[in-house]
């Protein structure tokens, strides 16, 4: 077991699974609001649903329409669980304010991988099982 801290965006309690990216994700136009699933080509999570997954990325890039697409995602039950960043910028912030999605950033993104399982508590995050590769 392992405890990250970071900085509080929208504060909460969230547990579920990681899907990581070492790319910035694009909200707008880049992620499929009737499912969830990550359709921007070339992209290391293409093809993969963001939705009730703990995200763990850099950053955002893009529109800022992306924090209203977050909020449709929540609206339609396909948001994910939690945001984990290194660094969070106004698309995020906003859209996890505005969802009620639970986001920390200041992480060191490199000690989460796909698959594990963490626990989220305002500013501290445990690893709680670490996926086996």
């Amino acid at each position: 077991m392992e405890i990250l801290t970071g900085r509080s965006i929208y504060e909460g309690q969230a547990k579920g699974e990681v899907l990581r990216s070492d790319m910035p994700i694009g909200f707008f136009g880049h992620v499929d609001l009737e499912t969830g699933i990550i359709k921007e080509p070339g992209h290391p999570l293409e093809g993969q649903s963001i939705a009730g997954k703990v995200i763990v990325f850099p950053t955002a890039k893009g529109s800022t329409v992306g924090s209203y697409i977050l909020y449709a995602l929540k609206k339609r039950g396909k948001a994910p669980l939690a945001f984990i960043m290194k660094d969070c910028e106004l698309i995020v912030a906003v859209g996890a304010i505005i969802s009620e999605i639970v986001g920390i950033d200041q992480v060191d993104i490199t000690k989460l991988h796909t698959g594990d399982w963490v626990s989220i508590e305002g500013n501290r995050i445990v690893i709680e099982q670490t996926h086996i590769y």
